[in-house]
């Protein structure tokens, strides 16, 4: 089943281009390796700035070129790449599977609220990458966005907003999403989410409970 609902353009455009952060890269490769639409697009665009590069005319080397090139030692690792849709124990697609051990259990699962657990992979400069498991049929309490949000179904699925999400969709939330996402009936929906900013659930609870959330 081919995915509904993808990644923005802009991502898009950014992951060809190389410029997306570690755990956004991560998404969008994830979502590639599901996605034949987006893939096809990533290749475009991947074309074109080769074409663009190749037309450049050659230049003399700046007297900061080696100082340039070593600075780049440490830079993050290349962006994840999308390969093979799926296999291992897991089920999941590549490149996620190379974030997670053997067992998926194994991960650092927290618990977020009845029904609903986190495990963390990737988080540095205020950009955060998580597995999200919501039980079948659970509503996730409904929040605001300090920043962006992407997350994508791996497994079952959820509705929000009127849509329905199913395997390889990617939902997109910005500051001026307020929302209650509900995971499907008859199984648990694992998603793989990127945030970079806090999200803030509404209302007196919200008020109250969110400086002890790590959302």
């Amino acid at each position: 089943m081919n995915a509904t609902f993808h990644p923005s353009d802009e991502f898009l455009m950014a992951y060809g281009a190389g410029s997306l952060d570690e755990s956004s890269a991560l998404l969008l490769a994830t979502h590639l390796a599901l996605c034949p639409r987006c893939r096809a697009e990533v290749g475009r665009i991947e074309a074109l700035g080769g074409a663009i590069i190749e037309d450049l005319e050659p230049s003399d080397m700046g007297a900061d070129a080696l100082v340039s090139v070593l600075a780049k030692l440490d830079e993050p690792p290349p962006r994840p790449q999308p390969r093979c849709p799926a296999g291992g124990p897991s089920g999941l697609p590549s490149p996620l599977r190379d974030y997670l051990p053997a067992d998926i259990d194994a991960l650092p699962w927290k618990r977020l609220a009845a029904g609903i657990e986190q495990a963390i992979l990737l988080q540095g400069r205020g950009i955060r990458a998580r597995l999200l498991r919501i039980g079948a049929g659970i509503t996730v309490p409904e929040h605001g966005h300090g920043g962006m949000e992407m997350t994508m179904v791996l497994r079952g699925g959820f509705s929000d907003l009127g849509r329905g999400y199913a395997r390889g969709d990617v939902a997109m939330a910005d500051p001026q999403v307020v929302h209650s996402p509900a995971a499907d009936g008859g199984e648990t929906c694992l998603c793989l989410a990127v945030t970079d900013a806090p999200l803030k659930l509404t209302g007196l609870v919200g008020m109250l409970v969110n400086p002890f959330l790590d959302l």
